[in-house]
């Protein structure tokens, strides 16, 4: 920990990814000092201008290599994880990188005298039949045998500018004759934005947040898996017929696609999985205020974000105000 009258020193696992880098944004904007510990520092040059010269540095750290993890870590007074995968990829597990690689930060955030924030998700469960969402629990579970003051935040899916599931569908829409409704599309969700959610962290950082607590993260309406998908074809201008596809179908689908060597499947087993639960804000979170709310935070509508990135479909030849054939 610093003991300087230099800024605190924050460093965020992970910070170069889609959460990341708007956590890195909001934390340059209060003038912490701020490390990024990535994979691959050479890709994180693009953080830079989020802040002043000097302010923000980047170090390579592996969370499957403690001695990496304990180097990133050292002289901070403040570590962010933020590290996530959607789906298991060679070595990158979710054993490995949500449960192991987890525990490895709060070890070292310990060892260094620094306090922790830590990003999981809503639905995390130690009894799912989901891989990602329990080795969420127990990463949840260790961190806070190790980290007792640890504060952990569970947001719900995230949108904003290169997420992982507005643009994904979107994507999909301007390809596929059809949208599936896995599952019938009941699934409720309660999508929050990433802005919010880089909010909560700065100001779990500013010291504004009770510790030791667990907040759970979402925005102000609740959406079914249908209503989403009809957002975005409204938001893109396309017409797409929605085709219910029950569970088992899904999951035989998402298992197939997580074969083919060398892509990132559309779909996996476990998201089928993570579909079979709502993914909504809990009334026993609500009730102790450790939401964005309880934050004094006014969570953000999708409809007023998610126009301003989605891209909206143009009949062919017709031209955009760049003069470019959309």
């Amino acid at each position: 920990m610093t003991m300087s009258n230099q800024p605190k020193l924050v460093t965020i696992f992970g910070g170069s990814g889609f959460v990341g880098r708007h956590i890195v944004r909001a934390l340059a904007k209060r003038g912490y000092r701020i490390r990024v510990a990535v994979r691959r520092p050479d890709l994180a040059f693009h953080l830079q201008p989020l802040g002043n010269v000097g302010q923000i540095s980047a170090v390579q750290a592996n969370l499957r290599f403690r001695s990496s993890v304990d180097a990133a870590v050292k002289g901070s007074d403040y570590v962010i994880n933020c590290v996530g995968i959607l789906f298991a990829k060679g070595r990158n597990t979710f054993e490995s990188v949500q449960d192991f690689g987890a525990r490895a930060v709060a070890e070292a955030t310990r060892a260094a005298g620094a306090k922790l924030i830590h990003i999981s998700a809503i639905g995390a469960d130690t009894d799912s039949e989901s891989v990602y969402a329990a080795s969420k629990a127990r990463a949840e579970k260790a961190i806070h045998e190790i980290l007792p003051e640890a504060i952990i935040m569970r947001p719900s899916i995230i949108f904003g500018p290169e997420d992982n599931f507005f643009n994904k569908f979107a994507a999909m829409a301007r390809f596929a004759p059809a949208l599936p409704l896995i599952g019938g599309g009941k699934t409720a969700f309660q999508p929050v934005f990433v802005g919010d959610v880089a909010e909560a962290v700065a100001r779990g950082v500013d010291g504004k947040l009770e510790t030791g607590k667990t907040y759970e993260l979402g925005g102000p309406e609740i959406l079914t898996f249908r209503e989403i998908l009809e957002m975005i074809l409204e938001e893109t201008d396309r017409e797409r017929p929605l085709v219910s596809i029950p569970f088992g179908v899904a999951s035989l689908i998402g298992s197939i696609s997580s074969m083919v060597p060398f892509v990132d499947p559309p779909l996996t087993a476990d998201q089928v999985e993570l579909l079979k639960t709502d993914n909504v804000v809990s009334q026993e979170a609500a009730d102790a205020g450790l939401t964005l709310d309880g934050m004094g935070i006014s969570p953000t509508l999708a409809s007023a974000i998610i126009p301003t990135y989605l891209v909206r479909h143009r009949p062919h030849g017709q031209y955009s105000r760049s003069g470019k054939v959309a």
